[in-house]
């Protein structure tokens, strides 16, 4: 399904073809699905504590029909804005049940980046890095106990 290419002694998955790309964002909206519970349902700023880790926020951006726009992010110090990071935008796809990142801003700088405005990798292997992240990054908070169901603050 997927090669790897190795850099610097490290074996990278990276997508095939463009329906590895695709079954990734389907992989990653099962996943927010056991975050999140009903994504449909969320609305305004969700607040994730578990004790002893760093609270993740899960703000709605937007919600049509047919997709909900999400922003995760670690709140580092609820003062600061530039405190949060990383900063991901996800777009869920609630008919094709797919979730895929089209923003993030993950350095210091606070820069935006789309995964169109890469201009060494392929439109397609940046896309896969970015959603291959949230992949990983999910399945870490979710490790840790995360979750944005019930019992969490909620900020509207």
């Amino acid at each position: 399904m997927f090669k790897t290419e190795r850099h610097s002694n490290i074996y990278t998955p990276r997508p095939h073809s463009f329906a590895d790309l695709m079954q990734m964002y389907e992989t990653n909206y099962i996943r927010l699905r056991l975050l999140c519970g009903n994504i449909r349902g969320l609305s305004g700023e969700v607040i994730s504590n578990i004790q002893g880790g760093v609270p993740i926020s899960l703000k709605t951006v937007e919600q049509t029909r047919h997709t909900t726009t999400v922003l995760i992010t670690y709140i580092f110090d609820e003062e600061a804005e530039t405190a949060r990071r990383p900063d991901l935008l996800v777009r869920i796809y609630h008919d094709s049940r797919q979730a895929e990142v089209i923003s993030r801003r993950c350095n210091i700088s606070g820069t935006i980046l789309q995964p169109w405005e890469k201009q060494v990798d392929s439109v397609l292997l940046c896309r896969w890095r970015l959603n291959r992240f949230l992949y990983k990054w999910i399945g870490y908070i979710h490790r840790q106990g995360h979750s944005f169901n019930t019992g969490n603050t909620i900020r509207n």
